[in-house]
């Protein structure tokens, strides 16, 4: 069997190889998608997209907090060659304006508690954009036949090609406007493969998702890998610290995916804290999106008697680019552990490779790095080396075994007396 190199590819496998396997399940109600109707919703979805004037190549945007109308929207406009545009709904309006605008959306769906700034927003704008408003708990978009006949659509909808930029999702800056990272239905397909491959997860294996997917860590890693392992994923709205624990035992997940805040919220949190035997089923919580600190690692695989995976990556990368492995005595603290689905190496100043143990700026190189910057050659050129390795502007150092250690940005580096220094060096210590 060939390896999908498109988000279309991996959900068709899936329901072809499976129909009935259930895919997201919602957190706190009882509506779930499977995976043979999840291949419908997405010929259903992309019918009502192309009534609305969206082709193949469009960007759609989206400011939906999460829900399972959410994970339909998404799937469907990047199934049918359509490229998603999830906004950050904690962006100051302006930004969201500007964010609309730069990414030249065809068409936003919106959830109702939006909708009338978005409205304004889209009435500034000096092209049309269409606004369709759609509960994000539902299971169907205004004027959707989600019955509909898939075989004529399907001859409608052609595999999209793995270069088509899928994912258009905008990094924030310490200053300037914030930057659209372009993502290819390849980026996305083989980092879902890799996450699925690292962590070893089987169709037996759900994931509880309470991070919003606006951001690459859930996008990727919640939505995306249970499609490249047959899994499963619960969705729910937010993250919610007394219903976390709760959340995540009535729907029998087995893996947890989280950032460093969570964790320390959950360890602050005794009186909603199940026993440890409660949790003896779930295989390991992965912890990314920012460095965990060790004393929080340690405190929570003692308290709660499960493994924690520390993993690293990029919205330029789909999300993780480096994990640690998935056997606990192999791990190594402090570290983001080795790369993952792609190349590392640590260069200096002249961008040449570093020795082992020596510090430098991270540098990637693989199937998930991204196709640019849209519309923003000069960033492009500057994020990469002339022989194409992603600068990713992290500093850092590799020990003999191939793990990384992070241990700042290049533009928060301190010189003093001559002497580079890294803030999470005097952090640490």
């Amino acid at each position: 069997m060939s390896v999908a190199q498109t988000v279309h590819a991996l959900i068709e496998r899936q329901a072809a190889s499976q129909p009935e396997a259930l895919y997201a399940l919602a957190a706190d109600r009882a509506d779930s998608i499977c995976y043979g109707q999840l291949a419908r919703d997405c010929r259903s979805v992309w019918a009502l997209l192309q009534q609305r004037g969206v082709r193949a190549g469009d960007t759609v945007s989206l400011v939906m907090p999460n829900g399972l109308n959410t994970l339909r929207v998404l799937l469907g406009a990047m199934w049918g060659g359509a490229c998603v545009n999830p906004v950050n709904l904690l962006a100051q309006p302006e930004q969201m304006s500007y964010v609309l605008d730069h990414a030249d959306s065809k068409l936003v769906v919106v959830a109702p508690d939006w909708a009338e700034r978005v409205r304004t927003m889209a009435a500034g704008l000096a092209r049309p954009m269409v606004v369709l408003e759609a509960d994000p708990n539902g299971l169907a978009l205004p004027g959707e036949n989600r019955d509909v006949d898939a075989q004529p659509l399907a001859a409608a909808a052609p595999e999209p090609s793995p270069d088509s930029p899928a994912l258009l999702m905008y990094t924030s800056g310490t200053t300037g406007q914030p930057k659209g990272v372009m993502l290819s239905q390849a980026n996305l397909a083989a980092n879902a493969l890799s996450i699925a491959a690292e962590h070893l997860l089987t169709p037996k294996d759900r994931v509880l998702a309470v991070l919003p997917l606006y951001h690459i860590n859930a996008f990727a890693v919640t939505m995306l890998a249970p499609l490249a392992s047959g899994g499963s994923l619960v969705m729910a709205p937010r993250f919610s610290a007394a219903r976390f624990w709760g959340q995540a035992l009535r729907q029998q997940c087995s893996w947890l995916n989280v950032v460093p805040t969570i964790v320390s919220f959950l360890l602050e949190a005794q009186a909603d804290a199940p026993p440890r035997e409660a949790l003896s089923h779930m295989r390991f919580l992965r912890s990314a999106s920012a460095a965990l600190p060790p004393e929080h690692l340690q405190a929570f695989e003692q308290r709660f008697g499960i493994g924690v995976i520390e993993t690293m990556g990029l919205t330029e990368t789909v999300a993780p680019a480096f994990s640690n492995p998935l056997d606990r005595a192999l791990r190594k603290l402090g570290s983001v552990g080795r790369a993952s689905g792609c190349e590392a190496q640590v260069i200096d100043a002249a961008l040449q490779p570093v020795a082992d143990g020596d510090t430098g700026e991270v540098a990637l190189r693989g199937p998930n790095v991204m196709l640019g910057y849209y519309k923003n050659e000069v960033a492009t050129q500057a994020s990469f080396t002339p022989d194409g390795w992603l600068r990713t502007g992290d500093l850092g150092h590799r020990d003999a075994d191939g793990f990384f250690f992070i241990t700042g940005r290049i533009k928060e580096l301190i010189i003093k007396g001559g002497e580079n220094i890294a803030p999470r060096e005097i952090d640490e210590v």
